[in-house]
């Protein structure tokens, strides 16, 4: 009998080699290892935000270019299933009750999960280049923010926002990181004029190229907001007027010193994780 030796993979998950004379023994190791029961909907379910109210009464239809990724990308056919939310009221999952070329009817059956209960938490910017305030919409809805305000000040080099592609950017991202509640998206505002605006009760927390406060450490419940400036800072006069501000607290995010978007993105993440859902 021509004795051999087999590669496997043992239960602690290193690899090692297994005499056949072994192969009862090896085969106790696996006896308990049961296949684990699939979680459902799946994983690789595709997920999409539709504007319309949701519940197990309501019958989506979908058509233009969401129904043509569904067919044509994700090649979804009848009886296929989604999930959908429409900030309202959470996440529901559906199943395709019908197709056509390039429309979609769905029929609901089971709410997944609520809407979401996001931490107050705003992001006032200066609005950068397109690829950077991309990123910069993007990230900022992945962390969790709750209101995105652009601010137009001296040094602002994009002062004209396409709103309508920022909204597309932020319901992909929404799609994409698993959100229930869609950030407001406000119109964009010069600097005295938020300023003059401002809510009682909501800090505003100034990230301060001179320095200030460690975010890390400086108590800041919500609600709150970050301030970051544009790519070529915050001017003399601007700086005074912030200053001058009750609402306005100097942070500091390190040693560093930070692109607008970089510094944007840090803060919100500093601030969800002493303050936010993080915690």
């Amino acid at each position: 009998m021509l004795a051999f030796r087999r590669r496997f993979w043992p239960v602690s998950g290193q690899v090692g080699s297994l005499d056949t004379a072994d192969a009862p023994r090896a085969a106790l190791c696996y006896r308990g290892a049961m296949p684990a029961t699939p979680a459902w909907p799946p994983a690789s379910t595709p997920r999409l935000y539709i504007d319309q109210p949701l519940g197990l009464e309501a019958a989506p239809h979908i058509d233009g270019a969401a129904a043509h990724y569904l067919l044509n990308v994700m090649r979804l056919r009848v009886g296929d299933p989604l999930l959908l939310f429409d900030n309202r009221s959470g996440e529901w999952l559906g199943r395709i009750a019908d197709a056509g070329r390039r429309t979609l009817d769905i029929a609901i059956e089971a709410q997944i999960r609520p809407r979401e209960a996001v931490p107050d938490l705003w992001l006032c910017f200066a609005p950068v280049k397109k690829a950077r305030l991309d990123w910069i919409i993007e990230k900022a809805t992945e962390l969790g923010i709750a209101r995105l305000q652009p601010v137009i000040t001296e040094r602002t080099i994009v002062e004209r926002v396409k709103q309508e592609r920022l909204e597309a950017q932020i319901v992909e991202a929404c799609e994409q990181c698993g959100r229930t509640a869609l950030p407001e998206l406000a119109e964009p505002v010069k600097l005295p004029q938020l300023l003059k605006t401002w809510p009682a009760g909501r800090s505003l927390l100034f990230a301060d190229e001179a320095g200030g406060e460690s975010l890390a450490v400086a108590p800041a419940p919500p609600p709150a907001a970050i301030l970051t400036g544009p790519e070529g800072g915050f001017t003399t006069a601007e700086r005074n007027l912030l200053l001058a501000h009750p609402a306005v607290r100097r942070i500091a995010l390190g040693p560093r010193i930070l692109r607008a978007e970089t510094a944007a993105i840090a803060a919100i993440g500093v601030w969800m994780a002493a303050n936010g859902d993080w915690a």
